[in-house]
């Protein structure tokens, strides 16, 4: 019997950069597309970003402002939120951009046999053909871009080369070649206009036998039988110190007779290796469709082998773009420098559908890099809470460049500045971390804290029947039908506020822990509309927009588990029609994952295989198998293939950390299959195994436990004990 494939090929050279192979290791990254006659390996660093004056852009001043708009949309003016602003344009944050590509060109010659492969448990990308070899990783280990070129009698230029789609002409660029005793030394230097930012790219080519000269902007090299390519970026202001660049990099190299790629793939392999082999998925696809190229297997989206792929490329990729920080949009990888929203990072659902399997999916790397995006932008956080609602704690934005985290990306359309859901949401994955390890991050519960205060400061207005209510409120990024986007109530607010101070109040017990319980107990419920639907806004008089690709009103049961089948059933079958008579509005990758995420937490397979078929079957997968954001690959993005992965465990395996749901919305369509390595949020590990006849869970706690077993069966309590396995086991389904 064969096994899921953990890697994809292609017959072709990539023409695109859409469909360049990937290599990453959370801080660069590469672009790879395998072309033995003018081969490029695009270079990009996380964080490269051009700017714009979002680098500058500070939160709007309107707290003084924020009493008068609390009481004309309580008096019922629909639209008083239109000229909450203080006048200025819509401000993009910083856009991602490439670094350069590193540019090979040799003699061309009639090929008789080609391939080229990315192999996820190494993270290297390799092309073949007729004696040529290129080898590229990004090295986790030492912080760089390898690659290994060999050929007999390999006769090569070499050039770093900035001029990618939509470079524009106002970065100053200079370019340096020189020859040392350890190699030829290529340097690329760009400023952008108007300051001192710029950033360098220092690349170091070791050539074995042959001749090496050189010749701006590159070197050219004649007669060799290899060629090892080591390149770093750095951002910087000022000068940067080319030399002791170049020194970090010659001392990579062995001393010795030692090889020096064999070394730097050895120690590099260790750390990826280990982190991508934790967790797995088996579907007992056909072993000739496992055998597909990417190009022929993302045409058939019934294939279990195609799924399986995916999973594989969805971790692969996901923990390959995270490490200084979480992923962008693109992930860590763009091939132009116009790249769609700025190639930032929107954490009004995006970030976090893409980083949503991290816990469970053991890949603690992600939530580190999603950590330090969080944790290194608070203080502008808190600069928001003031500047916009006056109050302590913080308020996130829904766009950051990675940079600045402060809240200026916002329009009459979309007024971001008034969502106060995104810290609570950004959170969120850090306290299933905790849950997961067993142990408490004094950064997280410190951060908590600020989350509450703010909301101790901003919950000040109450309605008729003595509940509170948040107003301004935005549901993103929806309005309600025939009235503004500034409304009162949104559904995803109301869950945000109870969760935060709840969860604040578990972190910090005492009397403040009291008094935060008792605020949120105020907070008005949730309200069921005409249609028995969970209405977006909990407020008399606003009507729902359904068609529309985001689900923010869902909030209270994904990610939360405020609203379930077992503890809340009238509000989980309110929520479930509400997600019946959710339109898909414009197609977003995103939108029918969310979706996916949504129905499986519900238990409804079938609309489960429906959002799950939509994305497989609308052609949103490059040859790469990186997606797009649209059908037909329309727009570079990760959205899909990032959040996939969390998709396919959630249909098979759901915790918190009281609770274990087994099975809850696995479709007919993967009958057999295994699923090993997932992390529950009450510390064990599961490993499942399931077809018509049996289904088996192996549940390895950490810790000892006591959890309400849920499965097709019913339900039952379980006591799992710190280190011996659990076997559980059900009959026919």
């Amino acid at each position: 019997m064969s096994e899921p494939v953990h890697g994809t090929w292609e017959p072709t050279p990539a023409a695109r950069w859409e469909d360049a192979f990937l290599s990453g290791n959370g801080r660069h990254g590469a672009m790879v597309f395998g072309d033995p006659d003018s081969d490029r390996v695009i270079v990009n660093q996380h964080g490269l970003v051009r700017p714009n004056g979002g680098e500058n852009a500070r939160p709007p001043a309107l707290a003084a402002a924020l009493p008068e708009l609390q009481d004309r949309l309580l008096a019922g003016d629909t639209t008083a939120g239109d000229d909450f602003t203080d006048g200025r344009p819509l401000q993009w944050v910083q856009p991602f951009h490439p670094a350069f590509q590193v540019r090979l060109r040799r003699p061309a010659a009639r090929r008789h046999s080609y391939r080229r492969e990315v192999d996820f448990t190494t993270g290297v990308v390799r092309a073949e053909c007729d004696g040529w070899r290129s080898d590229v990783f990004v090295s986790r280990a030492d912080d760089v871009v390898v690659q290994y070129v060999t050929e007999p009698g390999l006769t090569v230029d070499v050039t770093l080369d900035h001029r990618l789609p939509g470079a524009p002409r106002d970065v100053s660029v200079g370019h340096g070649a020189v020859l040392t005793p350890e190699g030829a030394l290529l340097t690329l230097r760009a400023r952008y206009p108007g300051g001192d930012r710029a950033y360098t790219g220092v690349t170091l080519a070791v050539v074995t036998g042959g001749r090496t000269r050189t010749g701006l902007p590159g070197i050219r090299v004649a007669g060799a039988g290899a060629v090892l390519l080591l390149t770093r970026v750095r951002r910087h202001t000022g000068e940067l110190d080319v030399l002791a660049e170049a020194g970090s990099l010659r001392a990579l190299l062995p001393d010795g007779d030692e090889d020096p790629y064999r070394r730097l793939l050895d120690r590099h392999t260790g750390r990826h290796r280990s982190a991508y082999l934790r967790a797995g998925l088996d579907l007992d696809a056909d072993p000739d469709e496992r055998a597909l190229p990417g190009s022929e297997l993302v045409s058939l989206p019934r294939s279990p082998a195609l799924v399986e792929r995916l999973f594989a490329a969805g971790r692969y990729h996901l923990l390959s773009a995270s490490g200084m920080l979480p992923p962008r949009l693109t992930g860590l990888w763009t091939g132009e420098w116009d790249t769609a929203w700025s190639g930032a990072f929107t954490t009004d659902a995006n970030v976090n559908l893409q980083t949503a399997s991290a816990a469970a999916a053991a890949l603690p790397e992600v939530t580190e890099a999603h950590a330090a995006l969080v944790y290194g932008q608070l203080p502008h956080w808190r600069d928001n809470a003031r500047s916009v609602f006056g109050t302590r704690g913080v308020v996130a934005p829904a766009h950051t460049d990675g940079e600045s985290g402060h809240l200026h990306h916002f329009s009459r359309d979309y007024p971001l500045h008034v969502w106060t859901a995104g810290a609570d949401w950004l959170l969120k994955p850090l306290v299933d971390h905790d849950e997961v390890r067993g142990a408490r991050d004094p950064r997280l519960a410190a951060a908590l804290d600020e989350v509450a205060c703010f909301y101790e400061d901003f919950l000040t207005r109450t309605d008729a029947d003595g509940h509170l209510v948040v107003v301004p409120s935005y549901s993103p990024e929806n309005h309600p039908a025939g009235s503004g986007p500034v409304a009162v109530n949104a559904a995803m607010d109301l869950s945000a506020a109870r969760h935060a101070l709840l969860t604040a109040a578990d972190y910090h017990p005492g009397p403040g822990a009291e008094r935060r319980r008792a605020l949120a107990a105020r907070l008005p419920p949730h309200r069921i509309n005409d249609e028995g639907a969970l209405a977006e806004w909990a407020r008399d008089g606003l009507r729902d927009n359904y068609d529309h690709r985001h689900l923010s009103h869902l909030y209270g049961v994904w990610p939360l588990d405020e609203i379930n089948p077992y503890d809340t059933p009238e509000l989980a079958a309110a929520a479930h029609r509400a997600l019946a008579l959710r339109g898909a509005e414009n197609d977003s990758a995103h939108g029918h994952l969310h979706h996916a995420l949504v129905a499986a937490r519900l238990g409804d397979a079938e609309r489960v295989a429906g959002a799950l078929g939509n994305v497989l079957a609308g052609d949103y997968f490059h040859v790469s198998l990186m997606s797009g954001h649209y059908p037909h690959r329309h727009v570079y993005n990760a959205d899909a293939a990032h959040t996939l992965p969390a998709v396919l465990i959630e249909m098979l395996v759901h915790s918190t950390p009281g609770r274990l749901v087994l099975f809850p919305a696995l479709p007919t369509a993967y009958p057999t299959g295994r699923l090993h390595g997932i992390r529950t949020r009450f510390g064990a590990e599961i490993d499942l195994d399931w077809g018509p006849a049996r289904r088996t869970a192996v549940v390895r706690p950490a810790r000892t436990v006591r959890v309400d077993l849920r499965t097709s069966s019913g339900a039952r309590t379980l006591q799992l004990r710190a280190g011996e396995d659990c076997v559980l086991t059900q009959g026919p389904q």
